[in-house]
């Protein structure tokens, strides 16, 4: 089953994630390390959000990376929500 974790950034995330995103992409590569998180970036255009994919049998790898991700306990994700995600093409 696949998971999609979806961040809300404040408006000028560009500006404020500087002292927080080392920590930030390392708890990302930890977790695609694991086999949990299979991609995830940053929207563009405008820079507003992120989506994650993650997999496993429930939701809470992407709950619980959500919880201690730098960037959500330094209020830069002013919202987060984790949705099932049925693929219908692809892996």
């Amino acid at each position: 089953m696949h998971w999609l974790l979806f961040y809300d950034y404040v408006e000028n995330i560009l500006e404020r994630r500087a002292p927080y995103r080392e920590a930030h992409l390392a708890l990302a590569r930890s977790a695609h390390a694991r086999g949990e998180l299979l991609m995830a970036g940053a929207l563009a255009e405008p820079a507003d959000g992120a989506v994650f994919v993650f997999t496993g049998d429930d939701a809470k790898a992407a709950e619980r990376f959500a919880r201690v991700d730098p960037y959500v306990q330094n209020g830069l994700v002013t919202a987060w929500r984790v949705r099932a995600w049925n693929v219908a093409v692809g892996r």
